[in-house]
């Protein structure tokens, strides 16, 4: 096969390829290239792979007399005359042009602040104008009014890059618009030198994918014969190649990285009858069948003598927290040390009073280090630790501190890992000697995007909530009908149950009538419910008053907890089985559903309110897809295309990059092509050269462009 040109670095001189600077492009000076910069367009390839979001069809070519009113057509003329004109009873002034085309009639043009239409388009020229028709009553004439246009100097029926074909739509950047766009990128295509294909010329051939310069030119600007539809779907086998292109290169990253992690020499933990019986001795209940699934598969990755890599993830309440506790006791049996990372003090907390209850009867040594935890007690349990005391250490930010050290750390396990980012999972697993590392995650996403997203890390799901739950009842109320929202909770209270309400603030801010939550707690400790017991939960209490707070709601002493989204994730009271959301609007599909799994925890049917005020569109299609489901990985394809891939991964925390062709939720079918092949060419590449080319490219092409490091 071909072998993969290697990468060279960004030319100084005008000598024009992809590697060349865009200030030597005609048409870009320093303040053009400064916007440019804005949108990570330094080279001509950054231009080039800049592509349109959309495209319009513009081949509807017409002579004026044959227009009608309410359609879009291009109309190529001559300008018969050009002026200001100032509109009645107001000072502004339009810029008007009158053009013939020998049909023997005239379409009239019209600009606002058309200042710079009127020093190029002068009388006698020619010129191809595009826009809707639309008929001028008070005057009896067709007109368009801000028309899109291109002056012409060959023949009448041309129509260049702006009129008379599909023309490719780019998002704006500061003063460079569209047509801008259009010009740079046709004179990049029409000078540069594109090089040597870089994709491997076998994957092309498997897949049909045309040659980069030919997709580069047809994705920019398509042929005659494209189809509309399948353009702005993104599926033109122009588009699909650049597309793939973007996939491959990453999950070539990905599968060179997970490749090179296996060659590591890791810890090989012995499974036998004395690990199992431990762990058969700290379950509180009989597992179901998906956590013992993987379990199985996290137990076989803990045996085999390289680190261990895995995302475990589920849906709210399905049992992951008791998985990762049953890898603590393989390791622990082996003469381990466990961490455990959580992101907020209140989740670390949950997570050290469930653990210490489970394992301290087994006889293991559980430590909770936080923020909150100072002085003595600070510096006498990192001596613990240090020393192989503690084996078990749970904590936040506070765990990775530099100081903190671990006498033999085997494993290291990251709640909600989305919350973290890539450096400071780093400095958790340098505290041991290559120990193994298991992430969960409550925001359940398909397996293809999880193996994208996640990288190097195997994936496991638990698709299955324990048995006796009962699905959460979701319903949807407006600020009309609070009473009747407190009525139902007051109803829940008496028959022995509690509830929480979630407020979007803590206190009031410039969002007026956005309730808060240390308000409200008066309001309904005085109003509402004067005979309950009420209770208070937000991030601005220290930790000594939020574990009161926590533990006084989880002993039965309170009835109702206000709280801020605090209580999202680590919050777990059985009998807990309202969940009031005020303000519902304010807050995003995943938080909701987050919030919505800290009841229906026990046997009793649980339900969740969800109190609106006044909503945007978007905030009712959450709104409404939060009564449709309860199922975790709907609700993230809904949130994911709601909000879109980027927004949606955090690609700063995730590291992912945020593509320029690619879409996540679009083009899913082409990432699992890219995927296989990837796969395929870096565990079989045709040869060692190949191979070779593979890497350099990646990391000094690719990873240039999209600042990812992926290949070690």
């Amino acid at each position: 096969m071909r072998a993969i040109v290697h990468w060279k670095p960004p030319s100084s001189a005008p000598g024009m390829d992809l590697y060349t600077a865009i200030t030597y492009l005609k048409g870009v000076g320093p303040a053009r290239a400064k916007l440019l910069e804005s949108k990570a367009i330094l080279t001509v390839e950054d231009l080039l792979y800049y592509l349109p979001f959309r495209y319009e069809d513009r081949t509807n070519t017409k002579r004026i007399a044959q227009l009608a009113p309410g359609e879009m057509a291009t109309v190529v003329a001559e300008v018969a005359s050009a002026s200001p004109v100032r509109l009645r009873r107001s000072a502004l002034r339009i810029f008007e042009l009158r053009a013939r085309d020998g049909s023997g009639a005239t379409l009239v043009c019209k600009w606002f602040r058309g200042q710079y239409v009127a020093e190029v388009l002068t009388p006698g020229r020619r010129a191809a104008f595009y826009g809707k028709i639309e008929y001028d009553n008070y005057a009896g004439e067709l007109s368009m009014v801000h028309p899109e246009f291109e002056i012409l100097s060959g023949e009448e029926d041309e129509a260049g890059l702006h009129v008379g074909r599909f023309v490719p739509i780019y998002e704006s950047t500061g003063k460079i618009h569209s047509r801008a766009f259009r010009i740079l990128i046709d004179r990049a295509l029409g000078s540069a030198a594109l090089g040597e294909d870089p994709l491997p010329e076998a994957v092309r051939a498997r897949l049909g994918l045309p040659p980069r310069e030919q997709a580069l030119r047809e994705a920019h600007f398509p042929s005659p014969g494209s189809d509309l539809r399948v353009l702005n779907a993104f599926r033109t086998p122009a588009q699909a190649r650049l597309i793939f292109e973007e996939f491959f290169y990453l999950e070539c990253g990905l599968a060179l990285k997970r490749r090179r992690a296996r060659s590591l020499e890791g810890i090989a933990f012995a499974l036998n009858d004395a690990v199992r019986e431990k762990i058969k001795a700290i379950l509180p209940f009989k597992p179901t069948t998906a956590q013992k699934r993987v379990l199985r598969q996290i137990a076989d990755d803990m045996s085999e003598p390289r680190p261990m890599n895995r995302l475990l993830e589920g849906d709210v309440g399905s049992g992951k927290t008791i998985v990762a506790l049953e890898a603590a006791v393989i390791a622990l049996e082996n003469g381990y040390q466990v961490a455990i990372l959580a992101p907020t003090e209140i989740l670390a907390t949950q997570h050290y009073l469930y653990a210490k209850g489970l394992l301290e009867k087994a006889g293991y040594r559980v430590a909770l280090l936080t923020g909150a935890v100072t002085g003595r007690d600070k510096s006498g349990l990192k001596q613990r630790l240090a020393s192989g005391d503690v084996q078990v250490a749970i904590g936040t930010h506070a765990l990775i501190e530099g100081d903190v050290e671990f006498a033999r750390l085997g494993l290291a396990i990251i709640d909600e890992q989305h919350r973290f980012g890539v450096i400071q999972r780093l400095k958790l697993l340098r505290k041991g000697a290559s120990p193994d590392v298991l992430v969960m995650t409550a925001t359940p996403i398909p397996r293809t995007l999880a193996l994208t997203i996640y990288g190097d890390l195997d994936v496991s799901v638990i698709d299955e909530l324990p048995p006796g739950r009962l699905p959460i009842e979701t319903r949807h109320y407006t600020q009309d009908y609070i009473e009747q929202v407190w009525g139902f909770v007051s109803g829940e209270i008496r028959a022995g149950r509690q509830a929480y309400v979630v407020y979007p603030l803590v206190e009031e801010s410039e969002l007026r009538d956005v309730k808060a939550a240390e308000e409200m707690y008066g309001h309904l400790s005085r109003r509402v419910f004067p005979d309950l017991r009420i209770g208070l939960l937000h991030g601005r209490l220290d930790s000594a008053e939020k574990d009161a707070v926590m533990q006084r709601f989880k002993a039965g002493e309170i009835d109702v907890l206000v709280a801020t989204s605090v209580v999202e994730v680590g919050v777990d009271v059985a009998n807990a089985s309202v969940m009031v959301i005020e303000h519902a609007e304010r807050f995003g599909l995943a938080q909701l559903h987050q919030l919505r799994g800290r009841v229906g925890r026990g046997r009793e049917q649980s339900y969740c309110i969800l109190v609106s005020g006044e909503a945007t569109e978007a905030a009712r299609e959450r709104i409404r897809a939060m009564i449709d489901t309860t199922d975790g990985f709907r609700i993230a394809e809904m949130d994911l295309r709601l909000r879109g891939p980027g927004e949606f991964f955090g690609t700063r925390q995730s590291g992912l990059p945020a593509f320029r062709v690619a879409d996540l939720l679009r083009d899913r079918d082409l990432l699992e092509a890219a995927r296989a092949e990837a796969q395929a060419f870096v565990e079989h590449p045709p040869s060692a050269e190949a191979l070779r080319s593979l890497v350099g490219y990646i990391k000094q092409s690719w990873q240039r462009r999209y600042g990812l490091v992926l290949v070690g």
